[in-house]
């Protein structure tokens, strides 16, 4: 089977994803598609639809905004460095982006609630400051 030199180069939308680095393997890119967070050309998409170079994305993670558009491409995960040759970020986006993780930086949202107990060390380092204090 042979390929029309006419015939647009076209790719499954999860697969670029993750392809391009956005998520960690396919079916989280997949559901990220089915939970309407990325969006083609302004238009809410399925898994399935054919990304082509050109197409405007914007993706939605946490509370940051991804504006790019696809340049390139790539039937294989590749490494972080080729992964961003694959795509376009608009500046207004990064700019959007830096500001908000400042802002959440300087809120203290950095770092969540501990989920597990303090160790021994933590429990000794907390007892130094409580006596600290008194």
């Amino acid at each position: 089977m042979s390929r029309d030199s006419t015939e647009k180069e076209c790719m499954r939308a999860d697969k670029w994803l993750w392809a391009a680095r956005f998520y960690k393997t396919r079916p989280l890119a997949t559901a990220a598609i089915n939970g309407g967070v990325v969006h083609v050309n302004g238009e809410r998409v399925k898994p399935a639809r054919q990304l082509s170079p050109g197409d405007a994305l914007t993706i939605q993670k946490g509370s940051y905004t991804f504006s790019i558009v696809v340049l390139k491409l790539a039937r294989q995960r590749r490494p972080a460095v080729e992964a961003r040759t694959l795509y376009s970020e608009s500046g207004e986006s990064q700019l959007k982006r830096r500001a908000l993780y400042e802002q959440n930086k300087l809120e203290g949202q950095g770092a969540g609630p501990m989920s597990h107990r303090p160790d021994k060390r933590t429990r000794r380092l907390i007892h130094r400051f409580k006596q600290q204090e008194s």
